[in-house]
């Protein structure tokens, strides 16, 4: 079952996002806003994009969370995604059977004695 998390919602204008530790800094003009710990998080989302560091993109990629870009006003800008998992021959042998009228009939007809 997947755990389903928070994600940062950053809309305060000309904040930086900067990673230290296991953690996201927000900066205002060199202040300390906030931090928010990444285990807790599965995406960010950002408004008025002014910058986030290259360390807490690799961060956010590397543990799969997500990282969207928006103007403020909520324009899509940007995603900052990790490796997508998945496997492709599989997918691709479900469109095959899909698309072919006696394999699908053979598997509707297991939903259906199911």
């Amino acid at each position: 079952m997947k755990k389903l998390l928070n994600t940062l919602y950053v809309t305060t204008p000309n904040v930086y996002l900067s990673l230290d530790g296991e953690n996201i800094v927000l900066l205002q003009e060199q202040r300390d806003l906030g931090r928010v710990p990444l285990h807790n998080l599965e995406g960010i989302v950002c408004f008025g994009y002014k910058g986030v560091s290259p360390a807490l993109m690799g961060a956010c990629a590397e543990k799969g969370i997500g990282l969207c870009f928006l103007t403020q006003y909520g324009r899509f800008l940007a995603r900052v995604n990790g490796p997508v998992c998945g496997n492709v021959l599989l997918r691709e042998t479900q469109y095959f059977r899909a698309a072919d009228e006696t394999q699908s009939i053979a598997i509707a007809k297991s939903f259906f004695a199911g």
